[in-house]
């Protein structure tokens, strides 16, 4: 099965990257040091946080962090529920995301960080002695998982090295924050968007249009990752490629564009019915909760009366909120779904009298 250009030209190494360059240097100084801290990586999503990650773990421990393997486990709780966990590792490194099993991440994090501090590094070939365990969306732990973490880097801190990866440092408890290192990650500017398609189109050999490209960067919202799977789906579709040809939205974004159709044009339980199914299929596809809910506000807003657009962007914030405190998403997108037909149909209402 082919790459996706975005996977086939990520780059390896911290030289290989062509932006933030002072930040890359900044890491590899960090990784040659004899001393690598804790680290909290944020910044907004297609910046490149996990790209400099690997890159830095390949740094620390050479071509061997780069051949990771997908371990299943089973955490039993308090309650002996027991709970199915994927966990991407090597041997140096585990790298996990906690908040796929909801309110017990407090259980994986406490068994696994545990379990992975108190075995010490066995390869003598490593240059470093301690392991690294990468948490992805670092901002969505649960307080409890957070007061257990904190506890883990203060007791295993000579075996163990943790890179805490997140959107935004808001949601993370202050302990946490002052044992690590902050390093942000601001998203490219759009002429190095620009630069890094051009590269891209030189190595897969294809016509390279610089207006299409500076169109694709300002549709992308500087998201990189995003940028490169719309010249590739570009490129893919047309066989002849110009500087106005038409730029695809992405599969889920017209999916969500559909569904805000649906709801717009029926205001029955019926219609959530259909709608909840395709709420279903964007969540099994990966796609965040909360970035169908932003996509989803927008596309109702554009279509929504001056008069209730106030009060959709409110009831779009509370069902946020409860997509961040609760643990089943599809209760919360469904709720927003309702909200919205209640407020449009009780102004309908209003209008008639």
């Amino acid at each position: 099965m082919p790459q996706l250009w975005v996977d086939k030209h990520r780059p390896r190494s911290l030289e290989a990257l062509h932006y933030h360059e002072g930040l890359s240097a900044r890491l590899k100084s960090l990784a040659n040091s004899g001393d690598f801290p804790h680290l909290l990586v944020y910044g907004p999503s297609g910046a490149g946080k996990k790209t400099r990650i690997v890159a830095t773990l390949k740094e620390l421990y050479g071509p061997g962090a780069e051949k990771i393997r997908i371990d299943s486990r089973v955490f039993q709780t308090t309650s002996n529920r027991k709970i199915e966990f994927n966990i991407v590792s090597s041997n140096y490194h585990l790298e996990i995301t906690p908040s796929d099993v909801g309110t017990y991440d407090r259980v994986v994090i406490q068994s696994l960080l545990k379990e992975t501090a108190q075995t010490q590094q066995v390869d003598l070939a490593a240059k470093q002695r301690f392991k690294v365990v990468v948490i992805n969306e670092a901002e969505h732990l649960s307080r409890d998982a957070q007061a257990a973490l904190r506890r883990t880097m203060e007791k295993y801190s000579p075996n163990l090295r943790l890179i805490l990866v997140a959107n935004s440092t808001a949601n993370i408890i202050p302990p946490i924050k002052s044992r690590t290192l902050l390093v942000r990650v601001a998203a490219p500017t759009k002429e190095e968007i620009v630069s890094v398609l051009e590269e891209v189109a030189q190595k897969e050999g294809v016509m390279w249009r610089r207006k299409l490209a500076e169109r694709i960067a300002d549709e992308s919202g500087r998201n990189l990752r995003k940028a490169m799977l719309m010249m590739e789906a570009v490129y893919a579709q047309n066989e002849t490629v110009k500087d106005t040809t038409t730029i695809p939205p992405p599969d889920y974004e017209a999916l969500i564009s559909q569904i805000a159709e649906d709801i717009i044009a029926e205001h029955t339980p019926a219609r959530i019915l259909l709608v909840r199914s395709k709420l279903y299929d964007l969540l099994t596809h990966c796609i965040p909760a909360t970035t169908i809910l932003k996509l989803l506000t927008f596309a109702l807003i554009a279509k929504t009366d001056d008069a209730l657009k106030a009060d959709v962007i409110k009831w779009s914030a509370f069902y946020e909120h409860r997509l961040h405190i609760g643990s089943k998403q599809i209760f919360h997108l469904e709720a927003f779904v309702a909200k919205y037909m209640r407020v449009v149909e009780s102004w309908l209402m209003g209008m008639e009298f």
